[in-house]
């Protein structure tokens, strides 16, 4: 494997990596690196069987004039459709530069998995140059991992600020020192903190991304409680909810197969949101659940004010009859249900039934059943 640290001098043309933040669907994807410097977390399936590298900062900023020489095409409405363009890797910038185009052209996203490792000269070149070719550009964004963070000056953390660099995405996944070794996360509750207080210090603004279900159903209340700690200690921008999902290859070689490790029911989770939402306390954070893989697209809102809002949207699933828990529970994993009020959607509540029949016929359980639909999402 590749020195986190070894730049891969050849060009080969316009980039884009595998992965972005959901918030990210409009933003043009710009690579900066290639997988992930850590690469043992033993959730995360992406990058094992990939090294790491840093493209040479002349070669991002090459696929940063391509992006530019489309959009100048794309305007002028000069796209000539049989020209060679479409069977070389232009293609892929044009294709780029016109779904950027489509979508206002308002923010970008630094590729793969933690821009910011680069060296801090090159990365402040990179936003100068973005901002020049475009000035209307309002975000810019990247993934960081915290223990980058705690070895970036804040000075040069603010420099990147300066430069156009105005939203970090971090993976806290949890506030328990024991979880975090167990799944090799590769940073502390303490550590994750000072990140993202740095992060908060800057002005630039911050996502902390949080995981349901990480400690399995023996940890859930530790989790919760530990994660609550940290996150009212930093007040992210953003609190992103990601539940554990475990594709068959992790689950089978790793610690997650293990005897202590007992995977969390969907109503566990939402036991387990209901502790870690009740105990954010002193924080200004807008808690989102914006990934396919959550039970609920509504379970979402700024603290203060629609913190009870967010416990009542819990409190009415778990109120529910149990079966009616694993009617809801079964269409939101088909793609059916998205809230809970679809429940009294006759027309929806019908298909989602027929299929539970049917389940019920073969003698498996719901939870099975929807661990086989997430991993469509994985």
């Amino acid at each position: 494997m590749k020195s986190s640290k070894q730049l891969d001098t050849r060009y080969l043309g316009f980039e884009q990596g595998p992965i972005r933040p959901p918030s990210e669907a409009h933003s043009l994807l710009i690579r900066v690196t290639r997988n992930c410097p850590w690469n043992r977390c033993t959730f995360c399936p992406l990058y094992k069987q990939s090294s790491f590298s840093i493209r040479p900062i002349d070669h991002v900023k090459k696929d940063v004039d391509k992006i530019y020489q489309n959009i100048q095409t794309i305007k002028t409405n000069q796209i000539d459709q049989h020209n060679s363009i479409i069977f070389d890797s232009n293609y892929v910038a044009y294709a780029a530069a016109k779904r950027w185009y489509d979508h206002n052209m308002e923010s970008i996203f630094l590729q793969d998995s933690n821009s910011l490792v680069i060296n801090p000269n090159d990365l402040i070149d990179l936003l100068h140059h973005i901002k020049n070719r475009f000035p209307t550009v309002k975000r810019i964004t990247s993934y960081a991992r915290s223990s980058t963070i705690h070895n970036l000056a804040l000075d040069t953390l603010g420099a990147f600020q300066k430069a156009g660099l105005n939203r970090i995405h971090i993976g806290l996944e949890s506030g328990s020192n024991d979880i975090l070794r167990y799944v090799c996360k590769g940073a502390t509750k303490e550590l994750h903190i000072d990140a993202g207080k740095k992060v908060k210090a800057t002005g630039i603004e911050l996502s902390e991304y949080v995981m349901p279900g990480l400690g399995g159903q023996f940890q859930s209340t530790i989790h919760a409680t530990e994660t609550a700690d940290a996150i009212n200690q930093i007040n992210p921008d953003f609190i992103r909810l990601r539940p554990l999902a475990l594709p068959h290859q992790i689950a089978n070689n790793s610690p997650f197969s293990l005897p202590e490790f007992k995977k969390c029911t969907d109503q566990q989770i939402v036991q387990e949101l209901h502790q870690f939402i009740s105990q954010l306390e002193g924080i200004t954070s807008t808690l989102l659940s914006d990934h396919i893989l959550n039970l609920f697209t509504d379970l979402q809102g700024t603290f203060p004010e629609e913190k009870d809002k967010m416990l009542a949207l819990l409190d009415n699933f778990l109120n529910l009859p149990i079966d009616q828990q694993y009617l809801y529970q079964l269409g939101r994993r088909m793609g059916i249900f998205s809230t809970l009020k679809d429940l009294n959607n006759q027309k929806l509540t019908t298909q989602v039934k027929l299929y539970e029949h049917q389940i019920k016929k073969m003698n498996i359980s719901i939870d099975h059943i929807t661990d086989e639909l997430m991993q469509r999402f994985i």
